[in-house]
């Protein structure tokens, strides 16, 4: 049996944004800053796109719909 281990990879419209070290553990805080360099990010959905390339990947998807 072996053991690999994951790093974690955040993705927004097809780029792949920077995970601070000092953030990788918490998720609200990482999205907090990934909200300063595109504020869409905060109302954007997170959705886990599985394992690629030795990361597992999660994507924040903007919201689609109505405005108002």
């Amino acid at each position: 049996m072996q053991i690999n281990h994951l790093t974690r990879a955040y993705r927004y419209d097809g780029i792949d944004l920077p995970v601070p070290p000092h953030l990788a553990g918490d998720p609200e805080a990482l999205r907090a800053y990934h909200a300063t360099l595109y504020p869409a990010i905060l109302n954007a959905e997170m959705i886990d796109a599985g394992v690629t390339g030795g990361a597992h990947v999660t994507e924040y998807r903007r919201a689609v719909g109505t405005k108002g």
